[in-house]
């Protein structure tokens, strides 16, 4: 069973790991970093009932990960499918996101 895939779950998972299966010997582990909210209720024509914001993640520089669809695990949140797109290659490893825009 998963949790809600919402900002404020997400946003209790900030700085851990998620585990990403792919045809290699080890998982891929990606790491929280940052939970952006899309908020705006002082913009005209803004739908109030819409849960808006970005989930980014780190990995590793061994293994890049092309824009496509992942299932992920967590020890709290459990598993699910999420599309990550990657945005750059940083010291640490390459940087992805995935935006999540829905009625709430």
């Amino acid at each position: 069973m998963s949790a809600p895939l919402t900002e404020k779950e997400f946003s209790q998972h900030m700085n851990t790991k998620f585990r990403l299966n792919v045809e290699r010997a080890e998982p891929i582990e990606l790491e929280l970093v940052e939970v952006k909210s899309y908020k705006n209720k002082d913009k005209p024509g803004e739908h109030g009932g819409m849960e808006r914001f970005s989930v980014f993640f780190l990995g590793p520089l061994d293994a890049f990960l092309q824009q496509a669809t992942y299932s992920l695990s967590h020890e709290k949140m459990g598993s699910f499918d999420i599309f990550l797109v990657p945005l750059c290659r940083q010291e640490k490893g390459y940087s992805y996101e995935a935006v999540f825009n829905y009625l709430i």
